[in-house]
């Protein structure tokens, strides 16, 4: 079978401390029930600097200056210990700092709803002459307006700020006078998942070289439903990202299914270039607004920094088979259905162990298994344990009970075929993406033959269903054999046809 393969990819964090304050639904929701808490009073003073964020390990981990191995060598947790030396930038994409992402946002709005002070705007116009993906843009930031009128609209509710130490720097209008979907609130939610889904296309784009004109369809996998009052959910994230960033000659669909969204989309990248619909697909998303500081409550109580203090986005490049690249095992794809119910165990038997066994495969021939990565850090303050290292157990409990593992090696399968969690805790982003960058250069390298992406996903949220959800791919190394193409062209068909035609009249003239 000519398996399509997973080519690059890129990932990107943006640090928007003001944002955790003002834009994250857990301090948002304070705010308006309990404005006078202790919780907001607090809140400033766990707020982490912009050099914290860049040598916190899991994030060098996540734009690729360290790997998940050297992850895992250093002492938890790893907020109270610095990565010497480290760079916003890495080999997959940047942690971006939130003057720059407010410049982002402005240049991501096509409807004028993002103003920015003046001074400040100078300020990130010095930036943007600096940087490696947005240094053409400066002119798109305009000039800038006065504080007072902006101060105006924030006053009037007619715009929600954007702060910079509080202090604000400019804001984001609403987009519609009296419907809630179009509100200010919803509109800095949709520009900065756009703005987020640009900067990992950018990042795509450069890092790789790629021709964008050979993209043909983008799939934007993100949490956020973008429309207005009529259609609410209606989209299209994935083509308003593609024309910001460039990539004009595709088109592109937004694909939803909660933190399993990622998986999703990956799987269907996958069935549109094997089927050869289009050729080059990228599957990519931005940030959710309303995670930041999700745990934020509990992170204060314990007197640690709040560490959901960045949006994350990802952008990866599914193409037609190459000879080299790793390939999207389409014949190795779990799911879970509507009848599997909701069971950590039932779950995990979709989709690890059956799409597995349907092929012949065990759970040890997995090298590495990638579910939900968030980063521990964030969730065992907050009372959900270590959420890939839970799985991992899952997982390898799975393998004993089939008798395809003793229950001594249990607690080197958790070491071996895991990773430790490196994704920011903003839903879709750690649901086995995380994982592709570092496992392309590793089968690259020899390091791996294969890895599992795993997506699951909270249906219930949505209070339509009590479902679960999840899906799976496996990934692994290229054998280098190409399908030929074997298919008859149009115009051969012609030429077969009117040799025959010639044959049967001459024929008919022989008689």
């Amino acid at each position: 079978m000519n398996f399509p393969v997973v080519k690059q990819a890129s990932y990107v964090l943006i640090n928007t401390p003001d944002m955790v304050v003002h834009n994250g639904t857990t301090q948002t929701l304070e705010r308006k029930t309990n404005p006078d808490s202790d919780y907001l009073k607090q809140i400033k003073n766990h707020l982490r600097s912009f050099e914290d964020v860049v040598s916190y390990a899991p994030n060098q981990t996540y734009i690729g200056n360290m790997t998940p191995e050297s992850l895992s060598e250093i002492k938890r947790p790893w907020y109270l210990s610095r990565v010497d030396g480290a760079s916003r930038f890495g080999k997959f994409g940047e942690i971006m700092c939130q003057d720059e992402f407010y410049g982002l946002l402005k240049i991501s709005d096509v409807f004028d709803l993002v103003i920015l002070e003046k001074s400040f705007t100078e300020t990130v116009k010095e930036s943007f002459a600096k940087h490696p993906v947005l240094s053409g843009r400066i002119d798109e930031l305009k000039e800038g307006e006065d504080i007072e009128n902006i101060k105006n609209l924030v006053d009037n509710g007619i715009a929600e700020g954007l702060y910079r130490d509080d202090k604000l720097v400019g804001c984001v209008k609403r987009a519609h006078e009296f419907d809630p979907n179009l509100s200010a609130h919803t509109m800095i939610e949709n520009l900065s998942v756009k703005a987020s889904g640009v900067l990992a296309l950018m990042y795509l784009v450069k890092n790789f070289k790629l021709d964008v004109s050979q993209i043909d369809y983008l799939i934007e996998c993100s949490e956020e439903a973008v429309g207005d009052m009529n259609q609410r959910g209606g989209g299209n994230t994935a083509k308003a990202c593609g024309e910001i960033a460039g990539i004009k000659g595709a088109t592109g669909v937004d694909m939803r299914g909660f933190c399993a969204g990622p998986a999703h989309a990956l799987i269907t990248a996958a069935a549109l270039v094997q089927s050869g619909v289009y050729k080059n697909v990228v599957v990519f998303a931005g940030g959710c607004t309303a995670k930041l500081g999700m745990n934020g409550r509990d992170h204060v109580k314990k007197n640690i920094p709040i560490l959901e203090d960045c949006l994350g986005g990802f952008a990866v490049l599914v193409s037609e088979n190459d000879g080299i690249s790793p390939v999207l095992r389409t014949d190795v794809v779990g799911k879970h259905t509507i009848a599997h119910g909701a069971a950590p165990q039932a779950v995990i038997q979709a989709l690890v162990l059956d799409p597995l066994a349907k092929n012949g495969m065990k759970i040890t021939d997995v090298d590495k298994f990638a579910p939900e990565m968030q980063i521990p850090d964030i969730t065992e303050p907050a009372g959900a344990g270590d959420v890939p290292t839970q799985n991992y157990k899952m997982i390898g409990a799975l393998a004993v009970k089939s008798g395809q593992l003793e229950r001594k090696q249990l607690p080197l399968f958790v070491k071996k075929h895991g990773y430790p969690g490196y994704a920011s805790t903003q839903g879709h982003i750690p649901s086995g993406v995380p994982i592709i960058g570092h496992g392309i250069e590793h089968i690259m390298g020899g390091k791996l033959n294969n890895f599992m992406v795993i997506g699951k996903g909270s249906l219930f949220l949505g209070r339509m269903t009590n479902l679960f959800d999840g899906v799976s791919i496996l990934v692994e190394k290229n054998n280098g054999d190409k399908e030929e193409n074997t298919e008859v062209s149009k115009d051969e068909v012609k030429k077969i046809i009117a040799q025959e035609i010639r044959k049967f009249a001459q024929q008919l003239m022989n008689d």
